[in-house]
């Protein structure tokens, strides 16, 4: 029987607006294996899970930053 994966919470973020819950969190499918960042969208009773790459997670969170730097405020 194939290990649990080993899960780490890094975030969780209530969007004001639309009152998505985002999770962010660490998982590792096993000994050696590449930690991926899990990125959990909830809204409503409506679930949609991403396991990212580190670069991938990487030129994300970048866009997202370079985005939310040229607004005001």
């Amino acid at each position: 029987m194939p290990a649990m994966a080993a899960l780490t919470p890094l975030a969780s973020i209530t969007v004001p607006l639309g009152g998505q819950l985002l999770e962010l969190q660490e998982v590792v499918h096993g000994a050696g294996a590449m930690p991926l960042l899990r990125v959990r969208i909830r809204e409503g009773k409506r679930f949609t899970v991403l396991d990212i790459d580190p670069a991938s997670a990487r030129n994300w969170g970048e866009a997202m930053v370079a985005w939310a730097r040229r607004q005001p405020g």
